[in-house]
């Protein structure tokens, strides 16, 4: 594989950029970066097959900065939330604000789109998770997942809609049955706060980053820690999987993103373009590309083929 920076787009927001997801329209193919920022914004962008980013559109609502950002399997309809308490949902082909969700009065943190679409998936600082219907906005199956008391950071769900991974401020990752909301699982390892969490598209591994600097991949199946990978010089701040299940990225306040081999465990290459941390990274569908969002109000999009 070949890994090179292939554009980059400066001042995409107007303060840091903390969030990014990418997706593709089953409609009409087309590709969407999606991104959230400390500014109250959340901008749209077409890619077009340059990899160029043309801003379609700005979505304006919220009240204060924009923790995260999420686009449906299908590529149609994209998710935020804020500091403000509300998530919010937007049509990516009409440009439209389709529905407005009160999460609070606890801050949500973290919001997930089910793989399979029915429901979001929201983290707090009181611990819990709760699930919201996409259509209604009310809660899925009155679901919320059964609190470990400490402000949870971070959500995954694996591709079966099944299964939720947590991770919380003491180090602690949960896995919850979505169907019963019960605990399955606690994964330790970490020592410091986990700040991301993503399940690889075979449900076999789960990779976190944490504060302490490391990321840690873990066979779901069994709970086992398979290795803690070091090389970053501060927090990691996002995690993300390829949809090839091979490779696997990170990012931290160090200012890098590292890609990463699952069956070698080493690291394959560092992008240090960014001039602040590196907030968000998110790999296009088939992924051949990857995306970082950070403080320094940039967007960066990678080869990664």
């Amino acid at each position: 594989m070949s890994f090179k920076l292939i554009h980059t787009q400066e001042n995409a927001h107007d303060d840091s950029i903390w969030s990014i997801s990418w997706g593709k329209s089953e409609t009409d193919n087309v590709e969407h970066i999606v991104t959230g920022s400390l500014d109250d914004t959340v901008k749209a962008w077409k890619i077009d097959q340059d990899d160029n980013l043309d801003l379609q559109y700005i979505f304006e609502g919220h009240s204060l900065g924009v923790a995260s950002v999420d686009i449906n399997h299908n590529g149609t309809i994209a998710a935020s939330n804020s500091l403000d308490s509300i998530i919010r949902l937007y049509n990516l082909d009409s440009g439209d604000q389709i529905l407005s969700i009160d999460a609070g009065p606890v801050n949500a943190w973290t919001v997930v789109f089910s793989p399979n679409s029915e429901f979001l998936a929201t983290c707090t600082q009181s611990g819990k998770i709760v699930l919201y219907n996409t259509n209604t906005g009310e809660k899925y199956n009155n679901k919320e997942l059964d609190s470990t008391g400490k402000f949870t950071m971070c959500i995954a769900i694996r591709k079966d809609s099944k299964q939720i991974a947590g991770g919380a401020i003491d180090g602690m990752i949960k896995l919850y049955d979505v169907e019963t909301g019960k605990i399955m699982t606690t994964l330790e390892g970490h020592a410091m706060p986990i700040r991301s969490l993503a399940f690889s598209s075979d449900g076999k591994y789960l990779i976190s980053g944490s504060d302490d600097c490391h990321v840690k991949v873990y066979e779901v199946k069994t709970g086992e820690l398979l290795a803690t990978l070091s090389g970053h010089g501060s927090a990691i701040l996002n995690v993300a999987f390829s949809p090839d299940n091979k490779h696997f990225a990170s990012s931290s306040s160090d200012k890098t993103v590292k890609i990463w081999d699952i069956d070698t465990k080493q690291c394959l290459n560092t992008f240090d373009q960014h001039k602040d941390q590196v907030w968000g990274i998110k790999f296009n569908p088939n992924g051949t590309r990857l995306a970082s969002v950070s403080e320094d109000k940039s967007i960066c999009i990678y080869s990664c083929a």
